[in-house]
């Protein structure tokens, strides 16, 4: 048997679907499992046990074209796609499985991608995980795993931002999709002064001059590998909405997640292991303004220093901020 996973983007789209390649790779251990994604988030998948092929994708109709066209000579038995868009439903009807599976009209954003689809299943789950986990059972899926198999990472080679703590240190990554999901700029150097431990901010390279620009923190800039291998070696995290924040529910670390204008059910931390910090008055709106929204600028530094304590706490260190 031959199963394809269709799940292109995003990082935190990418891991929310690792628990339902667990669990069909499990149900189906004979089969050919392959995961068809985007080249910048093919790291995320290197060294999973449950996978036998990641197959990388460019964004381009030409390269689509082609991809599908190689990939409908290998004859998949299933294809499930977890992107729900109309692009990847395209490329996966393409493929000409002999199933086709995907979530129904009444669970994804791109309403006509689920005509494409042979089978197709609804999803009222509150999180995007156990949705995922509910048409990988759709599938056929029987042995559930809620996994995260993520590679270990490794360290940046050393440079001037890229060098990180040698003892404990809190991670964060300010970007997020959209301006209305990020904490205000200021207010990560104000935390940085309550904090005990070393703040260091997480992005990619071209983040440099934003993230330099922070008093009192550390900058650290990196690719994929390099930032797993931080949140790893992290004490804590502080994250937002957004890609490296699910990457350390997914790594179970310890810390805070600050959310505003999306859903904290849906979109927030799986797992347990990161409180979530959100202003009484926040509406899930997923407004995309180019400023964060009021309710980001609601959860204060002093809020932020005092939920990491009681966490550190727990977790066996002593009170972090002044």
């Amino acid at each position: 048997m031959r199963i394809l996973i269709v799940k292109l983007s995003s990082m935190g789209d990418v891991i929310h679907t690792l628990p339902a390649a667990c669990s069909l790779k499990s149900s189906y251990p004979e089969a050919e499992v392959s995961w068809l994604v985007r080249p910048r988030w093919a790291a995320l998948l290197e060294d999973n046990p449950y996978l036998d092929e990641v197959i990388p994708l460019q964004r381009s109709v030409p390269a689509a074209m082609q991809m599908a066209s190689k990939l409908r000579l290998r004859r998949f038995d299933i294809v499930v796609d977890f992107q729900g868009l109309i692009q990847s439903a395209l490329v996966a009807a393409a493929v000409r499985p002999r199933k086709l599976f995907g979530f129904g009209r009444n669970t994804i954003r791109e309403k006509p991608a689920a005509l494409l689809y042979s089978e197709t299943t609804e999803a009222t789950e509150g999180h995007v995980v156990e949705r995922n986990l509910k048409l990988a059972a759709a599938a056929g899926a029987t042995v559930i795993l809620r996994d995260f198999p993520l590679p270990q990472g490794a360290p940046e080679p050393a440079g001037p931002h890229s060098t990180l703590p040698d003892g404990d240190f809190i991670l964060a990554s300010p970007q997020a999709g959209w301006g209305a999901k990020q904490w205000p700029v200021e207010y990560w150097s104000q935390l940085a002064q309550k904090l005990a431990l070393p703040l260091v901010l997480n992005g990619p390279p071209s983040a440099l001059e934003e993230l330099k620009a922070v008093k009192g923190t550390l900058t650290h800039l990196s690719g994929i590998p390099g930032l797993i291998h931080a949140t790893r070696r992290a004490r804590a995290v502080i994250g937002l909405d957004s890609g490296p924040m699910h990457l350390a529910a997914a790594l179970g670390k310890p810390g805070i997640a600050i959310f505003g204008p999306t859903d904290p059910v849906r979109n927030g931390p799986y797992g347990g292991s990161l409180r979530v910090l959100r202003a009484p008055f926040a509406t899930t709106d997923y407004s995309r303004g180019v400023q964060p929204a009021d309710s980001m600028r609601a959860i204060s530094t002093q809020l932020a220093a005092e939920a990491l304590d009681e966490i550190l706490a727990r977790t066996g260190k002593v009170k972090q901020h002044a």
